[in-house]
């Protein structure tokens, strides 16, 4: 059995399929995805029933990310968040022109099942952004943190870079609480990274879908990774979204 965790799709069926061919999934391996699954490429609504459809196959983790919160309220109430619609909804929305009543409804109960964070018996811990409770995500106020938050990821990288050890008082706790962190939400190429990066304990598996990079899926215990090919070369008439 292996335990994969996916990266950020954006609405690339095409790529999200391509990568879990090269994967090769057998039905006793576990997917974890970390989130935003929608807003950016042409088939956002696609990508909701097609992993509907792999969660009846293999098991499945389906965190929530900001998109999925976004696309979730849109299917609700049909009001649309002006920030949504111009970083990636408007496709979204277009993507759902053909859908029945029956089978939006069915999809927004998809996103209304995800949780916002899950931590494994090894307790590693995926969530879509981050944390900011130096007492773990348990303890956290403001639930948005987990869908938003960058600074995790920035307190990660500044980590890797100091001369600071874990037994220092300086030593931030938040990162003290789990085995293994794995986010999406903050491309790896916003740092000139197309491939996961790795900052002390936290994995960064978004590799730039919703732009110009790929989809990733990585291989929690080995650390071996497949990537899709680069989205835009795969939807050559679409531009994908705008950063948010």
């Amino acid at each position: 059995m292996s335990i994969y965790a996916i990266g950020d799709i954006h609405g690339g069926l095409k790529a999200l399929i391509q990568v879990l061919n090269k994967v090769e999934v057998k039905e006793e391996d576990t997917l974890i995805f970390v989130g935003d699954y929608v807003d950016g490429w042409s088939e956002s609504a696609q990508v909701i029933e097609f992993l509907i459809d792999v969660s009846e196959e293999v098991t499945c983790v389906f965190i929530k990310g900001n998109h999925d919160v976004w696309c979730e309220k849109w299917l609700e109430t049909g009001d649309v968040n002006p920030t949504w619609y111009m970083h990636g909804g408007k496709e979204t929305m277009d993507s759902y022109e053909s859908y029945s009543d029956e089978e939006k409804i069915e999809h927004l109960e998809f996103f209304q099942k995800m949780p916002l964070y899950h931590i494994d018996k090894e307790n590693r811990l995926f969530l879509h952004a981050g944390f900011t409770s130096m007492h773990g995500v348990e303890k956290e106020v403001f639930k948005e943190t987990f869908y938003f938050d960058r600074t995790l990821w920035e307190m990660a990288l500044t980590l890797e870079q100091s001369s600071i050890k874990e037994d220092s008082p300086m030593f931030p706790n938040r990162l003290k609480h789990y085995k293994e962190i794995f986010i999406g939400h903050t491309p790896t190429t916003n740092f000139n990274h197309d491939e996961p990066m790795h900052a002390y304990n936290v994995w960064n598996i978004d590799t730039g879908a919703a732009f110009k990079g790929k989809i990733t899926v990585m291989n929690i215990e080995t650390k071996a990774f497949h990537q899709s090919d680069e989205l835009p070369g795969l939807y050559p008439n679409e531009k994908g979204r705008n950063k948010v």
